[in-house]
């Protein structure tokens, strides 16, 4: 038998991005909502993360408009002594779990049905119970598009022989015994990480071995602080250094200069640039690691081998592979975020995607018209490459010139932490934030048409 439910709202995705939405729409809405996830609780992949996981940026950039993650500290000693806190996992899914209870839950507003799987046309079935419901709502909002692919849930993307030691990087810290050489595969957040946390934890460089497809961009981690001067003064360094720049390559050399972007192996040019933030210890740890495979994907694992489509590696017979090779971003087409079946939650802000799901639940909230929804609030991509970077930018920026052409929006926008941009009052006539606000208004207009013209879009 199926139960009906009459609500305003099905959210499906209990995500970062699905609580951001819901938190700010309940918030300037008098509505209800049903949301939905597959999972036993709030909190999307961080239910799954690996156990050493953080944030790779400040705390205060993530969650949801109406609670701050954390207590908007500057650590005070260790390697990131001056930069702002960074939630572990089991920290980020307390504070998602707190927010369910406390802020939706006890509104009154929201009612949440885990371990739900979500068949289309408004239906869900428990997958404990096999019971199954029919959602009557207003609208449907998919929190889903851009769920990102975590090691954990998804098979290692080649093939593995009998008797190779093959785990995903969770494993990794419950192993019952040393291994010989362990083999990292990836590029991105996941896999420097694991190298980080193996150095960190007595394993010898040398007893390292990553395979690295492409070299990867990161965001200087003490450049990306919820310090409207640190902030702003970055945004300036970008464009000043997009308007002298060459080519996309030649654009990432000059953030290189400027402090803005890092990375690894400096006679290497990275090919890949997601840009997720990193600091400088953990550089100087991944700048110690010598065995680096560049050889592209593996195309299979066997015991004391490492196939490639052009060669082969060996490593030793018993070696321990850790899979760190998941494709994280997904880039599928960007639509309009009001579309006439759902509402799509997409990133608007470049970088900052939870910002762009709260700032979706708050217009939602407010406006009525979608046509007018979708022009204060068009979607922008996720990166993988260096043009695609520059894309990235000129598409957030005229996002944020389009959202904050609305004055009600504006000030909403001002005062959410989750914004990188936003610029207390009682600090805007510093003269560190008027400097770099000065700086970004004169590089602003050939900084972002340069830009344009790297990703070679109009």
């Amino acid at each position: 038998m199926t139960q009906v439910l009459q609500t305003d709202y099905l959210v499906v995705g209990a995500g970062a991005s699905g609580m951001a939405f819901t938190d700010a729409l309940i918030d300037h809405a008098d509505v209800s909502v049903v949301l939905v996830d597959r999972r036993h609780g709030v909190g999307g992949h961080w239910l799954d993360a690996y156990p050493f996981v953080q944030l790779h940026q400040a705390s205060a950039f993530y969650g949801v408009a109406s609670t701050p993650l954390g207590g908007g500290l500057i650590q005070r000693d260790g390697p990131e002594a001056g930069l702002h806190e960074r939630a572990t996992a089991p920290e980020i899914c307390a504070y998602y779990g707190r927010v369910l209870r406390e802020r939706m839950i006890g509104s009154g507003k929201v009612s949440f049905y885990p371990a739900c799987d979500y068949v289309g046309d408004g239906q869900f079935a428990s997958l404990l119970s096999g019971k199954r419901y029919e959602v009557r709502a207003r609208r449907i909002v998919d929190a889903r598009y851009l769920s990102p692919e975590i090691p954990a849930l998804t098979p290692p993307p080649f093939p593995v022989a009998d008797g190779a030691r093959v785990i995903p990087v969770n494993e990794l810290a419950r192993l019952g015994g040393a291994a010989s050489q362990y083999v990292v595969v990836g590029s991105g957040k996941t896999a420097t990480d694991a190298c980080v946390w193996l150095i960190d934890n007595g394993v010898d460089q040398d007893a390292i071995c990553w395979v690295r497809p492409r070299d990867p961009w990161m965001l200087n981690r003490a450049v990306i602080q919820p310090d409207p001067a640190v902030f702003t003064g970055m945004a300036a360094d970008t464009l000043e250094a997009a308007v002298g720049a060459a080519s996309p390559d030649d654009f990432f050399l000059r953030m290189e200069e400027a402090g803005v972007m890092l990375r690894i192996d400096q006679s290497v040019t990275p090919t890949m640039a997601k840009t997720p933030t990193l600091a400088h210890w953990e550089l100087d740890r991944l700048r110690t690691i010598e065995h680096v495979v560049r050889h592209g994907h593996i195309q299979r694992v066997e015991p004391g081998r490492l196939a490639f489509a052009e060669g082969e590696v060996a490593v030793e017979r018993d070696a321990l592979i850790v899979h760190c090779a998941a494709s994280g971003l997904r880039y599928p087409p960007l639509v309009p975020i009001w579309g006439v079946d759902a509402i799509t939650l997409q990133p608007i802000r470049a970088g900052f995607p939870l910002f762009g799901s709260a700032l979706a639940g708050y217009v939602e909230a407010v406006f009525d018209d979608d046509s007018r929804k979708n022009t204060l609030c068009p979607p922008a991509p996720l990166p993988n490459t260096p043009a695609d970077w520059a894309a990235m930018q000129v598409i957030g920026t005229r996002a944020a010139m389009s959202f904050g052409s609305d004055p009600g929006v504006k000030a909403w926008a001002d005062q959410v932490l989750l914004n990188p941009a936003r610029i207390p009052p009682e600090i805007a006539d510093s003269p560190d934030v008027t400097a770099a606000v000065d700086r970004v208004r004169k590089y602003l207009q050939p900084g972002v048409a340069r830009m344009a013209e790297l990703a070679g879009i109009p």
